[in-house]
């Protein structure tokens, strides 16, 4: 056996792109979930740099599975055998690497190469090499960004938004940018957009939101300024706007129904640390994530945590009411595509009518416990309208006592009752936004 022919998985480089072809193989080829391959795949890594560079070509690929697949339907002198999906899940993760991720093309086509040598295929290097330099000399085809998504999806999405659809498909096929949210009880946003520029870190602060900053470059989550002692969050301005929306008054008794991972709990309890916060959510386990993120952030102890069905108000509602309710429901998350893109890969139109009327039934289980007067905000990473302003419309003809308070242009478009956001508008995902106040009695 050649020299070149006996590549450890310890070489420098090779560990990360196996990895990601691993969950790449898993997702396209044997249906799995993202979430339930790249977590294990990267606590394997023990680099944080290896870590993020495995999620960011994973990443990369889902968003455009299609392209890179035709690039090598296209360029490969016959096409593989079934049996090997993980070959070609690692040329894709060689694909990924030169656009969009644009790492240096020498130490990404050695690393891939090493990679195959690595996995067992030494006898592929050379068609590795092939594929990857014709990739950097040519250039990837563009290919049309909308190819993976189920054709019922395309559909709902085409009817929804006819005058934006081109730019939303566009916009959920680009790499995300990375939003910080300061914590306004631990420094000034101004403080720490200094502490940034001293690390060379290049950040924009938001017109809008009082604590949002949008990095030029995405991060590791580790060189942040001040992250493990909860000086500042990871989340997208879309998300941080639903503190914003729901807006409840100082000392007033919150519920935040579906709580987990947390960004939202501790986002309230910074704007206010008078609040009176309840964080619901269904998943003991992803409740645990709250628990973690409040303890980062200061909070620990100052929310009541708890594990039930939200809609099953009896299992878990002490009979005193919320003066704000907070419901960001269970959605198909088609407005988060760029960031999740394998809901596109995995979701089914039956998850969409299931998910719809989980919303109702949510939507007419918490609006018992808001009080008189009080305010409901909901909210979806959804765009499509039936989770949306269809569902609203729906509650409110249901619900007499309840009146739709507007919202201004922060928040998005006019769309019902409500606002809409469209992934990539302001940088930020696509998002919902519905403000429902009870009547006084």
């Amino acid at each position: 056996m050649a020299a070149r022919d006996t590549v450890s998985k310890n070489a420098p480089g090779v560990a990360p792109r196996l990895a990601a072809a691993r969950v790449l193989d898993a997702v396209l080829h044997r249906h799995r979930s993202l979430r339930a391959e790249l977590g294990p795949a990267l606590s394997t890594l023990a680099d944080p740099r290896d870590r993020a560079l495995t999620e960011a070509i994973v990443l990369a690929v889902l968003r455009a599975p299609s392209r890179y697949g035709a690039a090598l339907d296209a360029w490969m002198p016959k096409p593989l055998p079934r049996r090997d999906s993980a070959v070609r899940a690692l040329l894709m993760v060689g694909l990924a690497q030169l656009d969009p991720l644009a790492l240096p093309a020498h130490a990404a086509v050695a690393a891939t190469v090493d990679a195959m040598r690595a996995s067992g295929q030494a006898h592929r290097a050379g068609l590795t090499n092939a594929l990857l330099r014709r990739a950097q000399r040519d250039g990837i085809p563009t290919g049309d960004p909308r190819a993976h998504w189920p054709d019922w999806l395309r559909t709902r999405i085409e009817a929804d938004w006819p005058h934006d659809v081109d730019a939303l498909f566009d916009a959920s096929a680009q790499m995300p940018p990375m939003w910080l949210r300061v914590n306004r009880q631990r420094m000034a946003r101004d403080d720490y957009l200094a502490q940034l520029a001293v690390l060379d870190i290049e950040a924009l602060a938001d017109e809008v939101l009082p604590n949002a900053l949008r990095l030029a470059h995405a991060v590791p989550v580790a060189t942040l300024p001040g992250f493990d002692a909860g000086v500042v969050t990871v989340q997208d301005a879309s998300a941080q706007a639903v503190a914003d929306a729901l807006a409840p008054p100082p000392g007033a008794r919150v519920l935040d129904a579906c709580a987990a991972p947390g960004g939202k709990t501790t986002h309230l309890l910074e704007r206010d640390a008078s609040l009176s916060v309840t964080a619901l959510d269904v998943d003991e386990k992803r409740l645990a994530q709250v628990d973690k993120a409040m303890q980062r952030l200061g909070f620990d102890g100052r929310a009541r945590l708890i594990s039930a069905d939200a809609s099953d108000v009896s299992a878990w509602w002490d009979g005193a009411p919320f003066d704000a309710v907070l419901l960001d429901a269970p959605c198909s998350a088609t407005g988060i595509v760029r960031r999740q893109p394998d809901v596109v890969l995995h979701r089914r139109e039956s998850d969409l009518d299931a998910l719809v009327a989980l919303q109702a039934r949510l939507l007419d289980a918490l609006w018992t416990t808001v009080a008189p007067g009080g305010t409901m905000l909901y909210a979806t990473c959804s765009i499509l309208r039936d989770e949306n302003e269809r569902q609203v419309e729906a509650f409110l003809k249901r619900a007499p006592d309840a009146i739709a308070e507007p919202l201004d242009a922060r928040f998005g478009r006019e769309s019902g009752a409500g606002r809409q956001v469209l992934p990539g508008e302001r940088g930020r995902d696509g998002f919902f936004y519905a403000r429902l106040a009870k009547r006084a009695a």
